[in-house]
Order: C-alpha cells, then sequence, then structure tokens
C-alpha cells in the first residue's frame, strides 16, 4: 500500500499587508534559528557515534523542519498579492472585520483574510477566504441573511456590522 497523497488545492493568494510583514519577520527568524541549530548540529556531530546521539538526531529533525518552512516560504511570498484597498466598504470584501450574528442570538467576528494568516491556535477571529463562510459572506451587506450547509445542519447568520482597518 502506497503513501501517496494527492497534493492540496492551491488556497487563494491574497494576504493583508499586516500578515506580509509576519511572513517576512517569520522568514527572518527562521534563517536566525538555523544559524543556531546548524551551529549545535556540528557540536553534536563532533561527538562521536552519530547513530545513537539523540541531540544530533533531534537537532537534524529540527533542521528538516525550518529548512521545509523556510523553502515553503520563499516559494509562496512571490506569488501572493497584498490587498490594500476594497471597493465599496458598505459590503464585504476580503480584509473586512464582519459581524454576524447567528439565530441563537450569539455574535461572533470575523475577519476574512488569505489562507496564510490563519493560525489555528489564535483567537483573533481570523477566517480563511477559501472558507465556506467567507465564500458566503463575500459581497453580502449589513443586514443580509447568510444560510450555510454544514454537516447536514443549515446554519443561518445576519449581518449585523462591517468595517474595515
Amino acid at each position: 500500500m502506497s503513501r501517496y497523497r494527492p497534493p492540496r488545492p492551491k488556497s487563494s493568494p491574497y494576504i493583508t499587508p499586516d500578515g506580509y510583514r509576519v511572513l517576512e519577520k517569520e522568514l527572518a527568524a527562521l534563517w536566525h534559528k538555523r544559524v543556531e541549530v546548524t551551529t549545535a548540529v556540528t557540536a553534536a556531530a563532533a561527538e562521536g557515534d552519530r547513530s545513537e546521539n539523540a541531540e544530533y538526531i533531534y537537532r537534524k529533525k529540527q533542521l528538516r523542519e525550518i529548512d521545509r518552512r523556510i523553502r515553503y516560504l520563499q516559494k509562496r511570498m512571490p506569488d501572493l498579492k497584498l490587498v490594500n484597498k476594497v471597493g465599496k466598504q458598505s459590503a464585504v470584501y476580503f480584509g473586512a472585520w464582519i459581524t454576524v450574528e447567528r439565530e441563537d442570538g450569539s455574535e461572533f467576528e470575523y475577519r476574512i483574510v488569505g489562507a496564510d494568516e490563519i493560525d489555528a491556535d489564535s483567537t483573533k477571529g481570523y477566517i480563511s477566504v477559501d472558507s465556506p463562510l467567507a465564500r458566503a459572506l463575500l459581497g453580502k451587506q449589513v443586514d443580509d441573511e447568510v444560510s450555510l450547509h454544514i454537516h447536514d445542519e443549515q446554519r443561518n447568520y445576519l449581518i449585523n456590522a462591517i468595517r474595515y482597518q
């Protein structure tokens, strides 16, 4: 049985200026960290038998992860399109902060950003422009209702506010 996995579909190439700056800082930090890890790998390799050297094995793995992320950023960043301005600001477009209300009365605030700006651990309220909710919200205005079918369940959202920074 093979381990082949088909490539993931490409995400939208859009990003906010803030998100692009974060990626630039991450890339610079990775290059700095790579120098430190390379020095540690060299020191661990000098200790002798590499097959049983846990420090060497760990640092080599860490170096591979850093190199993988650097390669990804170097390939992805030139393809990204910075979105500074949108058309009319009374409708939902890329970069908008949207306050939506569910049927049960609970309110949530989301910002539509590029896929590269999403942080799974974050509580910022960022959603990818490729997500079903963002696709449903795009082009809508205040007081418009949006319906989504998620896992055989229909959810309705009412747009209460739209703002741009």
